[in-house]
């Protein structure tokens, strides 16, 4: 019987694995969450207490990466505000500054020193155990957030800035994972981030 129906149970089962294959990868199952988008360019910036920090210097940990400027009238300061929100539920659980930080980097180092960044910071309780602000060179940065994060920025001055309101999330290895519409409020929160987070620290 099955000599004389090989090649039909053959059809048969290579029917049956495809459908399975279907319902696998139509369905999301087995697909990673956090897929790998890419790498983080390194950097060598300026933090708000005066060190250098590097890309390196950050390494180990998983990360939520913003560029912004402090005078920014307003998507930076609302998402900073996000951010913050964020660090709090990160703070309850334990994960804060042990294995996740944030770094916001400025992209207008003419008018951002680092007495008027701190000011910033400041204004959304920010934790600067666990979150870096930078500022630096303004190709260096610009590079940065267009190759790593394919984050424009445009424009020369707080009265011309454009740029992508984006928020980054980079695993332990400096590995990008996700990219955030910041202005999704409806889907991207404070909660959303820090659930995400949480999940890649587990990895």
């Amino acid at each position: 019987m099955l000599k004389r129906y090989k090649w039909t149970w053959i059809l048969l089962a290579l029917i049956v694995v495809m459908a399975g294959f279907l319902i696998y990868t139509g369905t999301g199952i087995g697909k990673s969450k956090f897929p790998v988008l890419g790498q983080v360019e390194d950097f060598s910036l300026e933090n708000v207490d005066g060190k250098t920090v590097t890309r390196d210097d950050t390494k180990g940990k998983v990360r939520l990466f913003y560029f912004f400027y402090t005078s920014c009238p307003d998507v930076c300061p609302v998402t900073t505000f996000l951010l913050s929100q964020t660090q709090k539920q990160l703070i309850k659980d334990g994960t804060f500054a042990k294995d996740a930080e944030f770094v916001s980097i400025s992209f207008d180092p003419k008018v951002d020193t680092r007495e008027k960044i701190k000011e910033f910071g400041d204004k959304f309780y920010v934790d600067y155990n666990g979150w870096y602000f930078l500022r630096g060179d303004d190709k260096k940065i610009r590079e940065v957030a267009e190759k790593s994060f394919k984050i424009g920025i445009m424009g020369d001055n707080k009265d011309n800035f454009a740029h992508s309101n984006v928020i980054a999330l980079v695993d332990r290895d400096n590995q990008v994972r996700k990219l955030y519409n910041a202005n999704d409020t409806d889907n991207v929160t404070a909660e959303s981030l820090a659930k995400d987070v949480e999940e890649l620290v587990k990895q």
